[in-house]
């Protein structure tokens, strides 16, 4: 790695880039800005001891899927039939995907898991959703996951499947609602972290931190499509509001 040649004084990462990080050195200090699930992907040993070389902020936090249930319990209160989109090559979507199945029979909902381990999967999976599942859920984004969201937004719609994300952009690109860690606050906070190593401290004493902030963001171009009334209680309560 070109920034290990350099010998800079620390590293910065989010998402996939952690892991070739590590990979190039186990002297410079990483800081992952943005990780979901970093204790079972092994970026650290625990939250509250990463030892090694790395630490950083994780993106998951208590209870964060069963929010987002509850949330589109709010605007599909008919639907029971919950499709689970999960990346299986992917750990941090697999776990979610567990903690789903555990938040859903709570709320009415009977999970459904679809399994995607390629892009080439995607199209098919909503074929056979048909008469299956009438709401959805899209587990922690991946990169896969990721570079397709347009085509499931698309195919969700055509499929007229309320749908709920993990971040932003997937709201913004179409889906119905996203519940998650506010982003830009996280960036803020990895400016700490560096701060302190910076002054001598070891990534290996730093906790990981989860998120805080969180950002409820509510697509009312896709709700009218789908011809769902979202209520007065719930836009009044987002953080973003797509008109």
């Amino acid at each position: 790695m070109e920034l290990v040649a350099l010998k800079v004084d620390l590293i910065i990462t989010s998402g996939s880039a952690t892991r070739p990080a590590m990979k190039a050195t186990s002297q410079i200090p990483i800081i992952f800005a943005l990780a979901s699930e970093p204790v079972a992907t092994g970026y650290v040993a625990s939250l509250a001891r990463p030892g090694g070389n790395v630490t950083g902020l994780s993106l998951e936090a208590p209870d964060l899927g069963g929010k987002r249930l509850g949330f589109l319990r709010q605007v599909a209160p008919a639907a029971h039939r919950l499709a689970v989109f999960t990346d299986f090559t992917y750990v941090a979507s697999v776990l979610d995907l567990d903690h789903i199945k555990a938040a859903a029979p709570a709320l009415g909902f009977n999970p459904l898991p679809i399994e995607i381990r390629r892009a080439e999967d995607i199209a098919p999976a909503f074929v056979g959703l048909r008469d299956r599942a009438d709401a959805m859920y899209v587990c922690s984004a991946d990169p896969l996951i990721n570079d397709n969201r347009d085509r499931i937004n698309t195919l969700a719609l055509g499929a007229r499947l309320p749908t709920v994300y993990a971040e932003k952009p997937y709201a913004e690109s179409g889906g119905l609602i996203s519940y998650g860690p506010n982003v830009s606050d996280m960036f803020r906070r990895t400016a700490d972290f560096a701060d302190k190593i910076l002054r001598g401290a070891k990534p290996a004493d730093l906790p990981v931190e989860q998120p805080n902030t969180f950002e409820l963001v509510v697509n009312l171009k896709t709700a009218r499509a789908l011809g769902l009334t979202i209520p007065e209680t719930l836009i009044a309560t987002a953080d973003e509001v797509i008109e």
